[in-house]
């Protein structure tokens, strides 16, 4: 259950002023920071900005096969119909495939390459595991955007995480640049909680994955977040990876280009940081959305399924 006092209250019925950070950004104590690929300028900046882009952190040959993966999806009725296949608002092109890596023993390993745990842990300072993993897609030409928001806002509300202990960490399936939609962030907007306005509708996430309209940030909000630093396009070919803090502020603009943009997503959650009652919700969202029963400490090595109790 929830604490008895909500250091993050949001949806609530009226405007609320933002709200300071309580947690550290790089949660590993000062002797286990050098135990991980950061380096001291790259975890400082991590610290600052609440993100980093790491070009070349996969090879292109190392994702190729996701790729073969995805084009297989697009072409699978059965991969259309499931739950946690999300299509455009307009059309029936996948936007999002949730629940990525419970899909393949390659999705599923993917999510435990020591290079990607090792950057979690290192961050994160405990071990970890996936509270949410996704692909999403842009198609050429007609691939939609997403809103300004802060994941761990919703993870907040409507999944019931208690803290900012938790990353997301983006790789790269495809080139990322400036005209066909790449993830924008603004630098230092994780030091901030924004609580937002409305009501949590029920099953919300049925519209909220085609276009999100509650737990959006008031755009005065996102103008004051800009004002200094403004936004950063995580730009970069097939293998970058992007990692962000949950509570960096995000969003992307439409594909209008001929050139598609695909990204994996995994998002790293700490062990001790495990999902309650939603804060502003009435009731959780489903597992593919967020883990409750499939919660396993992740470690290099074969597909694992086991839970810890």
């Amino acid at each position: 259950m929830p604490e008895a006092f909500d250091h993050y209250p949001t949806r609530l019925p009226e405007r609320h002023g933002p709200v300071p950070r309580r947690e550290p950004v790089i949660h590993a104590d000062p002797a286990d920071r050098r135990r991980g690929p950061l380096d001291a300028d790259q975890l400082a900046r991590f610290e600052r900005d609440g993100f980093l882009v790491l070009e070349g952190f996969f090879q292109p040959r190392e994702i190729e096969r996701f790729r073969d993966d995805l084009a297989a999806y697009e072409h699978d009725p059965e991969m259309l119909a499931r739950p946690g296949t999300i299509t455009e608002p307009d059309s029936d092109a996948i936007r999002s495939i949730f629940g990525i890596h419970a899909l393949s023993a390659r999705f599923d390993t993917l999510t435990r390459d020591s290079r990607l745990l090792d950057l979690s842990r290192q961050i994160l300072g405990s071990d970890v595991y996936v509270h949410q993993s996704r692909l999403n897609r842009k198609p050429a030409f007609r691939g939609r955007g997403f809103d300004w928001h802060s994941d761990f806002e919703t993870w907040h509300a409507e999944d019931g995480m208690p803290a900012m202990r938790c990353v997301s960490i983006s790789v790269s399936l495809s080139e990322n640049r400036d005209d066909n939609g790449p993830l924008m962030l603004v630098p230092g907007s994780h030091e901030t909680f924004y609580p937002t306005v409305g009501e949590t509708p029920k099953r919300n996430w049925e519209t909220s994955l085609k276009r999100q309209k509650v737990g959006v940030p008031a755009l005065a909000d996102i103008a004051a977040a800009t004002r200094n630093r403004g936004v950063v396009a995580a730009r970069g070919g097939p293998g970058t990876v992007t990692v962000f803090d949950g509570n960096t502020l995000h969003a992307s603009s439409d594909n209008l280009s001929p050139a598609p943009r695909t990204n994996l997503f995994f998002v790293y959650n700490s062990i001790d940081n495990r999902l309650r009652a939603p804060y502003a919700a009435s009731g959780p969202r489903p597992e593919w959305l967020a883990s409750r029963e499939r919660v396993a400490v992740l470690e290099p090595g074969p597909a694992q399924r086991s839970a810890v109790a």
